[in-house]
């Protein structure tokens, strides 16, 4: 079983998750006592979210070129950030870097074309609906994304950081994820994806009429079947 390098602390309640998606997928496919192969980097998100809040996205880069560069110290055999947001900087993360990083969008993007969807949603922060980085990566898969309009990005981004990155899940958010959804669904997306680690603390498949793609779960499941060596890494796009 390969290392997984665990990049996370964007947020700890997320990166929660991914170490328990990790184990529980470990557990069962291989049974009985086993568990993943681990190491985990968990850096400060005030930190991190004020360079992402001033704009400072080098100096991200560097923290968590540094970061990824402490995991592969720690025998890690290859990197998987837990955040969408942060693959924005991936290139820069994978400066001088002697292991492969997970990519997160290559890892939904299989999955979704695997669905048999062609045209997709995606919430996430303002920064991964907004910005081109997280959706032409996706189109490079094929994959036509749909996000929400600005007073629906404002109303997502929001709660992600003013409720889901300190551990708050509110009813009414999820209503309002629910009406986001809806609109995403009127306007042609065939699928969701849940592109924001935190998302799956609020809403899941039950939440929406087509099918959901949680990218927490994805890349995790991603991850460990890399690491037990049943696929490969997820192809890039060309």
């Amino acid at each position: 079983m390969k290392v997984i390098g665990l990049l996370g602390g964007m947020s700890w309640e997320s990166s929660a998750q991914y170490y328990r998606l990790v184990n529980e997928r470990v557990k069962a496919v291989l049974g009985g006592f086993h568990s993943a192969h681990t190491v985990l980097y968990s850096v400060d998100f005030a930190e991190i979210e004020r360079m992402q809040a001033g704009g400072r996205w080098d100096d991200a880069g560097a923290e968590l070129n540094r970061a990824a560069k402490a995991l592969e110290a720690a025998g890690a055999d290859f990197v998987v950030l837990c955040t969408n947001t942060m693959h924005k900087v991936a290139d820069r993360l994978e400066d001088g870097l002697g292991i492969p990083l997970l990519h997160l969008a290559d890892a939904t993007a299989a999955a979704v074309r695997a669905a048999g969807i062609h045209r997709v949603g995606l919430l996430g922060t303002g920064f991964t609906m907004g910005q081109p980085f997280y959706r032409e990566r996706l189109a490079a898969h094929g994959l036509d994304v749909l996000v929400p309009p600005a007073e629906d990005r404002e109303l997502v981004h929001r709660v992600i950081y003013d409720e889901l990155v300190l551990g708050v899940v509110e009813p009414a958010s999820r209503e309002a994820y629910r009406g986001v959804i809806a609109r995403l669904v009127e306007a042609g997306a065939e699928g969701v994806i849940y592109g924001c680690t935190e998302i799956e603390l609020l809403v899941g498949p039950e939440d929406a009429p087509v099918p959901t793609f949680p990218t927490t779960r994805l890349h995790a499941e991603a991850a460990v079947d890399y690491a037990l060596g049943t696929t490969s890494l997820p192809v890039p796009p060309t």
